[in-house]
């Protein structure tokens, strides 16, 4: 047992983590004659580290999710969820989200060409909110950050939500608020083409290069933004604010994440910095929710293809689900971290 824990203890810290990137980096600027207690020096080696780490993972995770992505085009996709009935297919979109692209901008087309093609508005509701809140990378980031336990958990809490949320919809009957031209839209029935494992590598680079040049500024903007909190904010007004012994703190989280837009690269150096800082887990938790489930663009782009009464029902089911998942993590944070 010891064996397995040393082993998952390496891989947490020198291969998720990468620690000894952070102490290369700090040699490197202390033999540049850069102090790193200083808050100029210590906002320095945050942010080489956290680029470099978060480059070297964000490469790796997009070029396997995009390979494994390329088994699931969306017409396959679509017979898959027309397959199964009732909460079974809330369950199996939920499941297929994690395996889409990144941001819920990303995903808003395909969720509009599922309603298209006739399937119901809770499966395809379900899709919409797993995938830029539970994909493959988050589950990975999130050990780097705050280890297997709340990752999964926060992965399998996620999902809940996707399932219960489409499950509400359908049985809300939200059906006849899609817009006429989406539920009107021919339904043309194209072959999957099927690709070679060379054409799948193509692929593969082809969204790794994409995604980058689309993420790039928001990982930087992040983890600007935490290297300043890491570094200038003090710890006591964090705590005050964003500690868990504020009840109200998942609740302002999940209201200032709302309008933002940012995915999950964007967000993890700023609840890395906030964590550090003393900020209760659910509250962060519920932030990068609430970034990268409801974000602004993603609302407006929604709401072309949703009516007010049912873009209003979805926000507030993510809401109330975000909100009650922060709570959780906040009354287990000690027995889970």
């Amino acid at each position: 047992m010891e064996t397995i824990s040393s082993i998952w203890f390496f891989i947490q810290n020198q291969v998720l983590s990468m620690k000894w990137l952070n102490e290369i980096i700090g040699k490197a600027l202390q033999n540049l004659g850069i102090s790193l207690d200083s808050i100029l020096g210590g906002a320095i080696q945050f942010f080489i580290y956290d680029v470099i780490k978060i480059f070297i993972l964000l490469s790796v995770l997009i070029f396997t999710i995009s390979y494994i992505q390329s088994y699931f085009p969306p017409e396959r996709t679509k017979r898959i969820l027309g397959g199964f009935k009732g909460i079974w297919a809330n369950i199996v979109s939920a499941l297929l989200g994690t395996v889409t692209p990144f941001c819920s901008c990303s995903s808003i087309p395909i969720f509009m060409g599922f309603t298209s093609a006739g399937l119901p508005v809770g499966v395809t509701f379900s899709f919409l909110i797993s995938s830029p809140m539970v994909d493959l990378g988050s589950l990975v980031l999130l050990m780097s950050i705050f280890g297997a336990k709340v990752a999964f958990i926060y992965v399998i809490l996620g999902l809940v939500i996707a399932v219960i949320g489409g499950t509400l919809l359908q049985k809300l009957k939200m059906d006849r608020y899609v817009e006429d031209f989406i539920k009107n839209a021919p339904n043309i029935e194209t072959e999957c083409q099927t690709l070679t494992y060379k054409d799948r590598i193509k692929y593969a680079k082809e969204q790794l290069i994409n995604t980058i040049k689309k993420v790039a500024p928001y990982i930087f903007i992040g983890v600007g933004i935490g290297a300043l909190i890491h570094n200038v904010v003090p710890q006591n007004w964090i705590e005050t604010v964003l500690g868990s012994n504020n009840p109200f703190a998942v609740i302002l989280a999940t209201i200032v994440g709302i309008p933002m837009y940012a995915d999950i690269f964007g967000t993890i150096p700023v609840a890395e910095s906030l964590l550090f800082k003393g900020a209760g887990l659910g509250t962060i938790l519920s932030f990068m929710m609430a970034v990268t489930t409801l974000s602004l663009p993603s609302i407006i782009m929604l709401k072309k293809a949703v009516k007010s009464k049912l873009l209003v029902t979805f926000i507030a089911i993510c809401t109330i689900g975000i909100i009650i998942v922060g709570y959780f993590f906040n009354a287990i944070q000690h027995f889970i971290i």
